[in-house]
């Protein structure tokens, strides 16, 4: 099966992000899919390079980079909840005129539109909120 994951939780802030990445290795495991998983509310803030946890802990945002890289599956990012955050890639950081930016690749700003196109595409959609 072909599986799309919305997360809605903070990395570290609520079990979500955790839940959802844990369901994804759990499919891939058994040999399904994860096409997409969209980061919408404060679950934009997995996509933030710039998080440093203590080591003891686990590294979410490598996690989703490993998955990407292994599986192929796509990170998006809805853009206005993350520029809203402070969470912007290096065009949107330049156009903005920020000096810096905490997005990069994988990880892709994109709009709610590619969340629903994800919905019509995947045979389940599972969300992850706090």
């Amino acid at each position: 099966m072909r599986y799309g994951l919305l997360v809605e939780g903070a990395p570290y802030s609520s079990q979500a992000s955790h839940s959802a990445l844990r369901f994804a290795s759990a499919l891939v495991a058994r040999g399904h899919r994860v096409e997409s998983v969209f980061f919408y509310h404060d679950g934009v803030y997995n996509a933030s390079r710039l998080a440093a946890p203590p080591q003891d802990e686990p590294h979410l945002y490598d996690a989703w980079r490993s998955l990407s890289a292994e599986h192929g599956t796509q990170l998006q990012v809805c853009i206005a909840a993350a520029l809203r955050r402070g969470l912007l890639d290096a065009r949107e950081a330049d156009r903005h005129g920020k000096t810096g930016h905490s997005v990069e690749s994988p990880f892709e700003l994109t709009g709610l539109g590619q969340l629903i196109d994800l919905g019509r595409e995947v045979d389940r959609l599972v969300t992850f909120a706090p």
